[in-house]
């Protein structure tokens, strides 16, 4: 005898027919083969936004940059020396102290102001510019040979302004021509890394 199978009344709904109305929208299950709605569509990619690119910042600027050639600095340093000691003849009358002391400026703008290639002229030039400022203040009522006499006087009785100012020159030199050297071997690696076809050693 043929039985029928009866359906349990907790049993769920029947795959494809629609949910009950009483559940929120959000649980109903849509039938098979029932075509989503738009929200569920992966939206197109967007094109990433391009910023426009700033301009550089502008130099500040400061003291004048190093471009004396070595000719230059040491008819700058020269001349400015020979000038400083008529003002310290007629300021400070003679004063070989004085004198010394405004040849330490002297020294350290002409280490600053000489360019990178010539560099290392400058603490050879500020000895001989001290030199050159001492002949205002030396005696010239005697003679060429009293003046001469005078000039090595105070070459040797100011010796240490000269050799501070040298000092000063040199170190300032020195930290210049190792920065010039770094930047001239960067500068060089650039340009061999952006040429296409070489490869750097």
């Amino acid at each position: 005898m043929e039985q029928y199978r009866t359906r349990s009344p907790h049993d769920g709904p029947r795959r494809g027919t629609p949910p009950p109305a009483h559940l929120p929208p959000q649980a109903r299950r849509p039938p098979d083969g029932a075509e989503r709605g738009p929200s569920h569509q992966s939206a197109p990619p967007r094109a990433p936004r391009v910023r426009p690119s700033q301009p550089p910042a502008p130099a500040r600027r400061g003291l004048p940059g190093p471009r004396l050639t070595g000719l230059g600095g040491g008819l700058f340093c020269a001349l400015a020396m020979y000038l400083l000691g008529w003002l310290d003849l007629l300021l400070f009358d003679a004063s070989l102290t004085g004198y010394g002391v405004l040849f330490l400026p002297v020294c350290v703008l002409t280490a600053l102001w000489v360019r990178g290639g010539d560099l290392l002229t400058a603490p050879v030039v500020v000895p001989i510019a001290f030199g050159v400022g001492l002949f205002p203040l030396t005696d010239g009522g005697a003679g060429p040979l009293a003046r001469l006499m005078g000039l090595f006087t105070g070459l040797a009785t100011q010796a240490t302004w000269l050799y501070g100012g040298t000092l000063i020159a040199g170190v300032i030199v020195l930290v210049r021509r190792v920065r010039w050297v770094r930047e001239r071997r960067r500068r060089a690696a650039t340009d061999l890394g952006a040429t296409p076809g070489r490869n750097p050693r």
